[in-house]
């Protein structure tokens, strides 16, 4: 796996988009026409979810004087650090369909089903590895990954898993992405997350939102640290 910074949302850094967001009228209808159609619920989402990050950061910048400002280059950078963290995470699930598909634990509409997940992560993969280009960097390659695969339950439940972490990743980091182009990227792509998330809850007779009417976040530690079992060194 690429290095990362596992660091999180700090209170002394320069709010990012998603405050701007709530607070500018402006930048929020510009952010409406870049995302679509879906935006408005993902973004009502993402603010009651991430609300309490989102109250320091903005106090921290009404503080004045005493509020640290991000550089425009500070901001790209912390940009691009998330997007190569998301698109290793993206790597790891359409490795993981892949590898599922080509288990023969499934058939049939079963197994046509796991190939449209692993199509809509390599498409997300796709998606990601542009941006990245589009910022200057390299993009992380796919990690060399070991998946268990005892039976198409224990499967089932693994899928739940990784779909669930993927979504409240998308979530952790809104707080911290500058750009609104990149923030509406990473919205569309965790509604996605989370609509798979909900449907293999559904499958392995659990709830459909396990967390209530809020999803919940993860940090980039907690996500790294639950994914790094499945990394072969």
């Amino acid at each position: 796996m690429p290095d990362q910074v596992t660091h999180d949302h700090r209170p002394d850094e320069a709010p990012g988009a998603l405050n701007r967001l709530a607070e500018d009228p402006h930048s929020r209808k510009r952010f409406l026409r870049l995302a679509g159609a879906g935006a408005a619920g993902a973004l009502a989402v993402a603010l009651a979810a991430c609300g309490s990050d989102d109250t320091k950061t903005t106090s921290t910048a009404a503080a004045g004087a005493g509020a640290t400002t991000m550089s425009k280059d500070a901001a790209n950078r912390q940009d691009l650090e998330i997007v190569q963290y998301a698109l290793t995470l993206e790597h790891l699930e359409a490795g993981f369909y892949k590898t599922v598909a080509a288990s023969g634990l499934f058939s049939g509409k079963d197994l046509d089903q796991i190939k449209r997940l692993q199509a809509t992560e390599e498409a997300h993969v796709g998606a990601l590895t542009g941006v990245v280009s589009k910022l200057g960097g390299t993009p992380a390659p796919a990690p060399k990954a070991k998946f268990p695969l005892k039976d198409a339950k224990s499967v089932l439940a693994l899928a739940a898993t990784v779909e669930n972490l993927g979504a409240a990743a998308y979530l952790g980091q809104a707080p911290r992405i500058s750009s609104p182009e990149i923030l509406a990227a990473a919205l569309s792509i965790h509604s996605v997350e989370a609509r798979h998330a909900s449907a293999l809850n559904r499958a392995i007779g659990k709830p459909v939102t396990p967390d209530g009417a809020f999803g919940k976040p993860a940090s980039m530690a907690t996500v790294l640290a639950a994914v790094k079992p499945f990394i072969v060194a």
